[in-house]
């Protein structure tokens, strides 16, 4: 990953950004809002999560969601809907096949079977920034990630999260430390 990236990516964080491979998904502002990570961490930990939303003020308004009840509607929804539990096991299978490619390209092993894909996949609804990554990066491979994402509503409207600096490679700053920053 680009270093100048990889800076955004540790300032929308507030640390420095975990194995990130690329990114998987760029906001209609210009910045990264997810981050593919590699299934092991450089110690060779197991790190399941694959897709990881970056963007600040996505989070927020994805963590307003599950704090609204978000996941356990959708969870009752998968016990009562057919067609919605044969999706939500597609993008758990989907998100599975694409961790293991990842892994492979990396020449990493792959994870032990059994680790959980994202989000609570398939049976329950657990982690709604995870199926938001998901369907951000993989558009169409998350049913319920789309509604998410669309519930969430526009994060960019109000510009970038984080303030990219024309000081050089890597130059970021938080909007707030930034004059006239959003």
């Amino acid at each position: 990953m680009d270093p100048s990236t990889e800076a955004v990516i540790a300032a929308q964080l507030g640390r420095a950004p975990r194995a990130p491979r690329s990114v998987a998904h760029t906001c209609p502002c210009g910045l990264p809002d997810v981050v593919e990570t590699a299934p092991r961490l450089p110690d060779g930990a197991p790190f399941p999560t694959l897709y990881y939303l970056t963007c600040p003020r996505a989070a927020a308004a994805v963590s307003r969601l599950e704090a609204g009840g978000l996941m356990r509607a959708m969870t009752a929804r998968l016990a009562h809907d057919e067609g919605l539990r044969r999706s939500y096991e597609a993008a758990h299978e989907d998100y599975l096949a694409r961790r293991r490619k990842a892994a492979l390209q990396a020449g990493l092993d792959p994870l032990p079977p059994g680790t959980q894909s994202a989000g609570g996949m398939p049976e329950r609804v657990k982690c709604l920034h995870a199926l938001v990554a998901h369907e951000l990066a993989v558009p169409g491979a998350s049913r319920l990630g789309r509604e998410a994402a669309d519930a969430a509503g526009p994060w960019w409207a109000d510009g970038p999260c984080v303030a990219v600096m024309p000081d050089g490679p890597g130059a970021v700053r938080p909007p707030d430390e930034t004059k006239g920053g959003p």
